[in-house]
């Protein structure tokens, strides 16, 4: 079977956690070790969040001259290059010999005029208090919004709208790679009317640009994992009830919080509608288990409405 699985920036590096590099080399470790039994059995392909890591940098960027700072598309490059190192590394490290894996910075092209560019939504860096917040919005120009309790940065994330690398992709599979890609939604690139590409200052959610790998590599199952256990109604109320089985339709009946699970929530329905084949959203350490169809939220075209877990 052919599989992508998508990272979420916050299972490689919890919230609240120092963004150091032995943290996130121990996060990417309990990463390798639950996917290695799945690159064992599958064909796979693997793309990651990078919003805690592209926000540090980001910040340490500011941290100079204004003519020294690095634009956000070198940034993405930056984090998906050193994540996907980690990655790389602790999988050849839990995996024989005989499998073999590669790491691609992968540019994918956007919209020049998608809205996105005018409604920054998109987390990144470090999360604050609303006072630190509101004192770096005035300091660097940054827009800021919730994340839960506490606050964020937001930067545009276009909608990826074609993978250049893709055929690469392709090849390194149909070899038995397991690849590495489209980290941090890949890096947000437009044509420009010579035809030429340059890097645009955006994050590309990896939802999406996952859930367009995902389709184009024609995959037969899509899974985002996370920090959750899986896609719950009325989060963070008392009523929270977690999904076991949903279909699109009644997935998008429902409100989800935006720049968090709503990009995922939409991400899966629209790769369910568009291929017919099951996408999942849960907890990292539960992948095996969600293939299985024994965990997380599974979204499929056939579902009746919503299966829901016992309370």
């Amino acid at each position: 079977m052919r599989i992508v699985i998508a990272l979420g920036g916050n299972a490689l590096l919890r919230r609240d956690e120092s963004p150091s590099a032995d943290n996130q080399r121990r996060n990417v470790r309990r990463a390798a070790a639950a996917l290695a039994p799945i690159a064992r059995a599958h064909e796979l392909v693997i793309s990651h969040g990078n919003g805690p890591q592209v926000g540090l940098l980001a910040l340490q960027s500011a941290a100079g001259r204004p003519e020294q700072a690095y634009p956000l598309d070198i940034l993405d490059a930056e984090t998906e290059g050193m994540i996907g190192y980690l990655i790389e590394q602790e999988l050849n490290n839990l995996l024989p010999p005989t499998y073999r894996c590669a790491v691609l910075l992968t540019q994918i092209e956007v919209d020049a005029d998608d809205p996105a560019f005018c409604h920054p939504s998109k987390p990144i860096g470090s999360l604050y208090d609303e006072v630190q917040a509101r004192q770096l919005a005035r300091e660097r120009g940054w827009a800021i919004a919730r994340d839960g309790e506490r606050y964020r940065r937001v930067v545009a994330s276009p909608r990826p709208r074609r993978i250049f690398e893709l055929a690469v992709i392709e090849l390194l599979v149909s070899q038995g790679v397991i690849v590495i890609c489209a980290g941090g939604g890949g890096v947000p690139v437009v044509r420009r009317a010579d035809g030429s590409l340059v890097g645009v200052e955006a994050v590309i959610d990896k939802d999406f640009a996952s859930a367009l790998l995902a389709r184009e590599l024609r995959a037969e199952a899509f899974l985002m994992l996370t920090d959750v256990d899986a896609v719950y109604s009325d989060w963070p109320t008392a009523g929270a009830r977690a999904m076991r089985r949903v279909s699109p339709g009644s997935l998008r009946d429902l409100d989800f919080a935006p720049g968090s699970m709503a990009p995922k929530v939409e991400a899966a329905c629209e790769f369910v509608d568009q291929t017919g084949v099951m996408a999942a959203i849960g907890r990292l350490e539960d992948a095996q288990a969600i293939l299985r169809g024994e965990a997380g939220t599974v979204v499929t075209a056939d579902a009746a409405g919503i299966e829901w877990y016992a309370r």
